[in-house]
C-alpha cells in the first residue's frame, strides 16, 4: 500500500461523493437499483445530526487529493459500536487499504470503551467478509432477502474486544 494514503475525518464536501460512490459502485458491481443511494444519504444525514465525537467517527481515505473510500464507527448502544459505510473505490482495492481502515475503526471503538462491534452486509461482498473474518469477526446471522431490486443474502457480523 502506498504510504501517501491518509485517513482523515469525514467532513464538508464528502456527503455527495460518498452517496455517489456507493450508488455507482453497487449499481455496476451488483445490480442494485436506485433505492440504495438514498439509503446511504439517510445514514449519513443521521450520522451528521447525531454525531458524538467522544464515541463516533468517520474516516475518508485520501491519496494525492483523491478520495478512495470510507469507514464509520457509530454508537449502537453503550457497549456496542456499529461499523457503517465501509467502501473502497475499485482502484483502491487489493493494496491493504481496507485492512488499514478496518483496523483504525476497530482500534477507535476499543479506545472508546466499546465491548465490541456489529455490522450488516451481504454475502456477495466476499472480499469484505474475508477481511472481517481475518480480523476476528463472526457471522451471526444470514438470511435471503430481496433488497435494492436484487436477491441477496443479508448477513450480520460481530466482533468482541
Amino acid at each position: 500500500m502506498s504510504d501517501d494514503v491518509i485517513l482523515r475525518d469525514y467532513g464538508p464536501g464528502d456527503f455527495d461523493w460518498l452517496v455517489d460512490l456507493h450508488g455507482r459502485y453497487y449499481s455496476e458491481a451488483e445490480g442494485f437499483d436506485a433505492t440504495f443511494a438514498p439509503l446511504v444519504a439517510t445514514i449519513l444525514r443521521d450520522f451528521e445530526a447525531q454525531f458524538d465525537p467522544t464515541c463516533e467517527r468517520g474516516w475518508v481515505a485520501v491519496q494525492n487529493g483523491t478520495r478512495l473510500g470510507s469507514v464509520f464507527c457509530v454508537k449502537q448502544d453503550n457497549q456496542t459500536a456499529k461499523l457503517r459505510l465501509f467502501i473502497l473505490s475499485p482502484e483502491a482495492r487489493g493494496i491493504g487499504l481496507g485492512k488499514r481502515m478496518l483496523e483504525a475503526c476497530m482500534r477507535f471503538a476499543r479506545d472508546c470503551g466499546y465491548a465490541g462491534m456489529q455490522l450488516w452486509t451481504h454475502e456477495s461482498h466476499q472480499a469484505a467478509c474475508a477481511l472481517y473474518r481475518a480480523s476476528g469477526w463472526h457471522c451471526i446471522s444470514s438470511k435471503p432477502v430481496h433488497s435494492f431490486g436484487v436477491d441477496l443474502v443479508e448477513q450480520a457480523w460481530e466482533v468482541t474486544f
